[in-house]
């Protein structure tokens, strides 16, 4: 199977992206997960977030093809535990799913333009991350997924 998450905004920290490099190292035995970043639009105005929403949504659905499954990452999301995540995402895999794209949204959140194009809308937690936490975690639980689907120790 193939990953993809696009993500608004550089990793600035850099120990966490050593571990972003760290989890993409351990997840490439069990599936191909590519990042792409995209830089937000700046937001000089308040009044304008809805408008930058859409143009980053706009480049965010550039980089979908039609074919592919989008979870985007939103607050108001369905939250899952880390086996429920695993089969979530076995189930993709027995579907005959080829890509699977996680979306990151700016501070401000995801468009309504990306949001209407998900297959399924997701939240880590009902708390707030930093958008660097939230890669890093994200990465980590898609790790952990795949050890709980393949019954490999590292869950406990």
């Amino acid at each position: 199977m193939k990953i993809k998450i696009i993500a608004l905004g550089k990793i600035k920290e850099k120990y966490i992206k050593n571990g972003i490099d760290e989890f993409l190292k351990r997840i490439t035995p069990y599936a191909s997960l590519n990042i792409t970043e995209i830089n937000p639009v700046e937001i000089k105005d308040e009044a304008l977030i809805s408008r930058a929403l859409e143009q980053e949504g706009e480049k965010i659905l550039s980089y979908i093809k039609p074919t592919d499954y989008v979870i985007t990452m939103e607050i108001k999301g369905k939250e899952f535990s880390s086996e429920e995540f695993a089969s979530c995402l076995e189930e993709l895999t027995n579907a005959g799913t080829q890509e699977v794209i996680f979306v990151i949204g700016s501070s401000n959140g995801i468009g309504q333009n990306v949001s209407a194009r998900a297959n399924l809308k997701m939240s880590m937690s009902r708390m707030t991350f930093l958008h660097e936490f939230a890669r890093l975690i994200l990465i980590e639980q898609i790790y952990r997924a795949f050890k709980i689907i393949k019954g490999e120790t590292y869950h406990k």
